[in-house]
């Protein structure tokens, strides 16, 4: 699969810039105005009453900012968070070193806790009704089974699949949050509080159209910026103007839909081979080269979200707005 710039996935290069651009409040943190509203009263509610928050399930898209509202969350309840992931833990003994490590009222964040094994699951189970860990010491006729009480503690889970998850550990979840895409205006907002964080000059109407292409994704709006950015200290005067972001973007090859060049290919294929479809995925993936888990999970969705892409018994079909956007007359039937 080719590395995309409109991938809302986290590169490993971006991971440490990402925490000098995250807000450490909910008035702060913009966009998903529903979820932080209903979380802001839960704080407070635990707070007075000086208990941990309720475990809180974040699901949604890729680079929507779930590790950073977990963080803000733990800064609000002013307690540490410690930050795992679930294919890191393989053993039930790095489950149980990881929360006897925990502090009394410490937030503990498992990313992508879909892909966690079911057997950590059946011990994460205890831990979050009880407070409490049973581990099995030895083996044949002489293991025994002991129980660890562990401090109270709130478990914050962020996945992208959230249907993935076994309904025993969803249903122990007391707040689960879906985050939404974000619309122009928020992330105009979060393109201009980047471009100042990173001492960036940047006129509005440079920052709306850095947003415009962004797929209404706070990290890829992050992620545009830095090379918009880039193409206005070689090629302009160092301010990203409208001017200078349409050129920049045209040039990383991302259209005013947030389209790269394999969205280009998947959707002309569809188009000039079948004659836009209906056309099954397997013939797609062998068409255009790729797997069809990819096309799937990785190419489909936001192809899908913003109706250029049906799905339909008999196959993927594109919609007239994919003629429209490519300036082609729609086939006759």
């Amino acid at each position: 699969m080719e590395e995309r710039i409109v991938s809302g996935a986290a590169e490993v290069n971006e991971l440490h810039e990402e925490q000098s651009l995250r807000p450490q409040t909910l008035a702060q943190y913009i966009g998903q105005e529903q979820v932080k509203n209903n979380l802001a009263i839960f704080i407070e509610a635990a707070r007075q009453r000086q208990e941990t928050l309720d475990h809180v399930l974040l699901y949604g898209p890729p680079g929507l900012g779930k590790t950073t509202l977990a963080a803000v969350i733990a800064n609000e309840m002013g307690v540490q968070m410690r930050t795992t992931s679930g294919p890191a833990i393989e053993r039930p003994g790095d489950l149980a070193a990881i929360l006897t490590a925990l502090e009394p009222g410490d937030v503990l964040f498992i990313d992508e806790i879909h892909r966690l094994p079911r057997a950590i699951e059946e011990i994460l189970y205890p831990a979050m009704e009880d407070f409490c860990l049973d581990i099995v010491i030895g083996k044949g006729p002489s293991a025994r089974s002991v129980r660890l009480d562990l401090p109270p503690f709130t478990l914050i889970g962020a996945t992208t699949r959230a249907g993935s998850l076994s309904a025993p550990l969803r249903d122990r979840f007391g707040v689960l949050s879906r985050l939404e895409y974000y619309n122009k205006d928020q992330l105009k907002d979060v393109v201009m509080r980047t471009a100042d964080i990173f001492g960036t000059e940047i006129d509005p109407s440079g920052a709306e159209e850095v947003a415009r292409r962004s797929r209404g994704t706070p990290r890829i709006a992050n992620r545009l910026l830095k090379r918009v950015r880039d193409y206005a200290q070689v090629r302009g005067n160092g301010t990203v103007t409208f001017e200078v972001a349409e050129e920049a973007l045209e040039l990383l090859q991302v259209d005013r839909m947030g389209l790269d060049h394999i969205d280009h290919k998947l959707l002309k294929a569809i188009i000039e081979r079948f004659r836009g479809g209906p056309v099954g995925i397997d013939t797609i993936a062998a068409s255009i080269g790729e797997e069809a888990e990819t096309i799937e999970d990785v190419y489909e969705p936001y192809l899908l979200q913003i109706g250029f892409l049906q799905r339909t018994p008999r196959g993927r079909v594109v919609s007239e707005l994919v003629y429209s956007h490519f300036h082609m007359e729609v086939p006759a039937e």
